[in-house]
């Protein structure tokens, strides 16, 4: 059960308990049992030992967890939150969390990070996902090339720094490359050269060699490659009335849209609302309950499925690509199929390694490569960015950003949604399916103007006249107008030392300095933007104020 799961996490102390319990039940103790019997009193009050059962019920209500639930019977999602309770319920200093957005739906996702928020310990996780690591790291700590560095800061400020680094590496790699290639020249120079050599120079030579030995470039990276082909006609699909039900109540019900030539669709909503069948409704894969799909003309698909299905699990690596072949085509041009696996990382001795003997993200760089050999002018991705890299993510975002077709993409990462689709389909539960207009934090903004929209209408009927009364009553100050009449040149200031801050940060010879003089800097930068905002929402405060008097 739930139950049972989450008071694993108090194993100690249940024991302790359980076993103090049946001792003090024994009535008269000998001098051993009574040994045993303070021991277990000490370990019971240093653990808070005696609330065990509070503790779980507690941890339970927090995270929403039905006790009586069968573990088994639950989704991944709720998997997830019962484990977590595990983990919380012995009420750690540390909380260790491993990819824990891994096939989570959205909606997880953003309650995991709210419930994080208010985590009082240390926090120390791992993941892939973008928008997870900005709304909740303060510092990152970054592992590459056997070499870890740490950043203090949110995801952007990684990136920002990240960049600037890997262009100094640069750098400082090509001119380390041209004066190990001028002393190579000069050691081959011949017989008068070495009667002349400085044996130093021969040291500093031998040096400079095994610092290039020991050297070890960037982890190579996914080679994404669009293919191109025939445009398809203007309609792409023109959904009628479809409804979609496999028992009570439907997935989706009496849903009417029509998709054209070039729209860059998302799909989301939580796990099992019916995102996939409406995709898979669209090929013809199943057949609605009622309802028509009618199919625009010209269409070439590449379809991606998260359940990796297309995937030949007991064929290697080169069947599940080329087949028997040892060619590709791609972009007009014949590829040999080692080469182009090298692309998406495949080493030389995996190509004839079965599909099932890979990871998670080598079955997915699999399917990618699969996906890429084949042109194609509508692209369907279900979930594509599952068990992904940060590299490769953000190589994917790229390829479907060139992609000059149709784009169908259902996905819980959230970045990945914002920077590739421009209208979303929103299932809202119930069989109701949302069109709109703009990427997920377009849909958030708007859902959030919507929810403060209804929340005035509402509290205005319960607010007592005398409360109204006195909000009417409330005018400006003196105090309040002389802060008024200083925002403006207060504003000024910061904004001209934030543009100041920007400039420095922009020098890259500030990344190979002081690196606590680069923290004060970025740390000062972050602050004037939260003084900025803050100013500029009190100076709207004070003119509402101005504007009642």
């Amino acid at each position: 059960s739930v139950a049972e799961v989450v008071t694993a996490g108090l194993q100690e102390q249940r024991q302790a308990l359980s076993d103090y319990q049946r001792l003090a039940a024994a009535g008269t103790a000998t001098a051993e049992q009574q040994r045993r019997l303070d021991e277990l009193h000490h370990v019971l009050d240093a653990s808070d030992g005696w609330q065990v059962e509070q503790r779980v019920e507690t941890v339970a209500s927090r995270l929403g967890l039905d006790l009586r639930a069968s573990f088994d019977s639950l989704s991944g999602g709720w998997r997830r939150r019962a484990l977590l309770g595990r983990a919380l319920v012995s009420q750690p200093d540390l909380l260790l969390l491993d990819e824990p957005t891994n096939h989570l739906d959205i909606g997880s996702i953003e309650w995991l990070e709210a419930f994080l928020l208010e985590f009082n310990g240390a926090l120390l996780f791992i993941s892939h996902d973008r928008t997870f690591i900005d709304h909740l790291a303060t510092r990152i700590v970054e592992l590459d090339r056997g070499m870890l560095t740490e950043t203090r800061g949110t995801y952007a400020d990684y990136r920002r720094l990240k960049q600037q680094q890997l262009e100094v590496e640069a750098q400082h790699h090509a001119l380390f490359d041209k004066k190990l290639a001028q002393e190579e020249a000069w050691i081959r120079q011949g017989v008068e050269a070495r009667r002349t050599r400085n044996e130093g120079r021969v040291r500093a030579l031998q040096q400079l060699r095994r610092e290039r030995r020991e050297r070890r470039d960037r982890r190579g990276q996914v080679s994404l490659q669009a293919q191109n082909t025939e445009s398809s006609g203007s309609l792409v699909f023109d959904v009628e009335h479809l409804t979609i039900q496999f028992d009570s109540p439907p997935v989706v019900q009496d849903f009417s849209a029509r998709i054209m030539r070039g729209d860059r669709i998302g799909l989301v909503g939580p796990n099992g609302v019916g995102k996939s069948s409406l995709i898979r409704a669209l090929l013809g894969e199943i057949t609605p309950s009622s309802g028509v799909v009618r199919t625009g003309s010209r269409l070439e698909i590449a379809y991606y499925d998260q359940e990796r299905s297309q995937l030949k699990l007991n064929e290697t690596v080169i069947q599940n690509v080329a087949g028997n072949n040892d060619q590709v085509v791609v972009q007009g041009q014949a590829r040999h199929v080692t080469s182009y696996l090298r692309d998406f990382l495949f080493r030389p001795e995996q190509l004839n390694t079965p599909a099932a003997a890979l990871s998670g993200g080598e079955r997915n760089r699999l399917m990618l490569a699969r996906l890429f050999s084949r042109p194609a002018n509508l692209l369907v991705m279900d979930e594509p960015t599952n068990d992904l890299d940060i590299d490769t993510l953000e190589l994917l975002e790229e390829y479907i950003s060139d992609f000059p077709g149709t784009l169908l993409l259902t996905s819980h990462d959230r970045m990945f949604l914002d920077h590739v689709v421009t209208s979303l389909l929103v299932f809202e539960g119930a069989g109701r399916v949302r069109e709109f207009v703009g990427g997920y934090s377009d849909w958030l903004a708007w859902h959030a103007e919507q929810a403060a929209a209804v929340a005035p209408a509402k509290s205005t009927v319960v607010i007592p006249e005398t409360q109204r009364t006195a909000r009417k009553q409330q005018k400006l100050s003196y105090k309040d107008q002389r802060e008024l009449d200083q925002l403006p040149e207060r504003l000024q200031e910061l904004e001209s030392e934030k543009e100041r801050l920007e400039v420095e940060l922009a020098d890259s010879s500030l990344y190979r300095g002081n690196q606590e003089a680069l923290h004060q800097r970025l740390s000062r930068l972050e602050q004037l933007g939260r003084d900025i905002d803050q100013s500029y929402v009190r100076w709207t405060e004070l003119e509402g104020l101005k504007a009642g008097n």
